[in-house]
């Protein structure tokens, strides 16, 4: 491994601390090296406050002058909620900067590297590029389409089923699975989930990490008719918001109880099946500076995203067992595609243990 590829792993490290709490902005984490030894590092720990360069370069004072910082993202040089970080580097007098990749948002997008190119400062950039993207992904497609970053997560037997034919569900997985999908909600910005999961299991979808610092996730429920019970755990909760989709023609009677509850109820015109437009549910959510959206199913809701390509990575927790049966819930429901060339095919897949399951996580290969 490289002198530089050695240090923008370590800076990776750092970034990966901050994943859950810096939305809308990326996670970025940032080291300063002088003669091939650590002086400073630092990472971003949420919008408003200094980025991750910012953070290291003020800790490193006096000894950055001379020294090599090495960041994830591309530095910024505009003013935001912050100064630019172009602006801190030149003024610390900083030789060399080496950048994981280069910044997706329009409006940095190169110009971070030019400031500083401009400045006399050497720059080299790409430099475990893969990994540095990965790590950006969700602030990327945000970002550049306005749309969240969806994940779809699931809990299945190995023969693809999520419930047996009576609908018995607890527990598919063990311990070491639920507690990383109580990870995975802390480092997603929203859980969303189906009525008929919130019908069947009468879920929180909130993090139970035993942790005193964790962030909570909007908790969405796509309900057209507005059928979720007022006494639903996932608007009694107080931990986040708890957001009701449902379409124009869900009875106005459900609405108000849902509201007076303390749901968010919110009416989005429908798509041609009658349901909840999905498309038109993650552009709002968008709106609401959501980045990243966790699909925790049921089945129906599933197919849904998948028919309509709108999942980017995938999660599947696979349980040791076989369940069987044509009654058996499938863990990916709806229509599914009537040939092979249509399917949704699967890139960069990792398949690793996990307790006694295994864990699969892959992302969707875009056409």
């Amino acid at each position: 491994m490289s002198s530089d590829a050695f240090w923008m792993k370590k800076a990776l490290r750092l970034a990966k601390k901050a994943i859950g709490w810096t939305s809308p902005n990326p996670p970025v984490g940032a080291i300063v090296v002088k003669n091939d030894l650590p002086v400073a590092e630092g990472y971003h720990e949420g919008a408003g406050k200094p980025h991750a360069e910012a953070v290291a370069l003020a800790k490193a004072g006096k000894e950055a002058e001379g020294a090599t910082l090495y960041v994830t993202l591309e530095p910024c040089d505009h003013y935001g909620r912050t100064p630019p970080c172009t602006q801190a580097i030149i003024a610390a007098k900083i030789r060399r900067v080496v950048i994981g990749t280069i910044d997706p948002n329009p409006i940095v997008n190169g110009r971070g590297i030019a400031r500083l190119k401009a400045a006399g400062i050497e720059v080299t950039f790409g430099v475990l590029e893969r990994e540095a993207k990965e790590l950006i992904a969700p602030f990327a497609k945000f970002i550049t389409k306005r749309v969240p970053f969806v994940t779809l997560k699931l809990a299945m037997s190995a023969d693809g089923k999520i419930a047996t034919k009576t609908r018995e569900s607890k527990w598919l997985t063990g311990e070491p699975a639920r507690r990383f999908v109580h990870r995975l909600r802390h480092e997603h910005d929203a859980v969303l989930v189906g009525v008929g999961t919130v019908l069947a299991d009468d879920p929180q979808l909130n993090v139970r990490l035993g942790t005193k610092r964790v962030k909570q996730p909007v908790r969405v429920v796509v309900d057209s008719q507005a059928r979720t019970p007022p006494t639903a755990k996932i608007i009694r909760s107080a931990d986040s918001p708890c957001i009701i989709a449902v379409t124009d023609s869900a009875p106005k009677e459900r609405i108000e109880q849902l509201e007076l509850a303390g749901a968010e109820v919110w009416k989005l015109p429908p798509s041609s099946d009658g349901r909840v437009d999905l498309l038109k549910l993650l552009k709002r959510l968008a709106e609401r500076d959501i980045v990243s959206v966790l699909v925790e199913g049921g089945s129906e809701l599933s197919g849904a995203f998948l028919k309509q390509r709108l999942i980017d990575r995938v999660i599947f927790f696979i349980a040791p067992l076989l369940i069987g049966g044509r009654d058996a819930v499938p863990a990916i429901g709806g229509e599914g595609f009537g040939k092979l060339s249509d399917a949704v095919r699967l890139c960069e897949v990792k398949l690793r243990r996990l307790g006694g399951d295994f864990v699969l996580v892959a992302n969707v290969e875009k056409a």
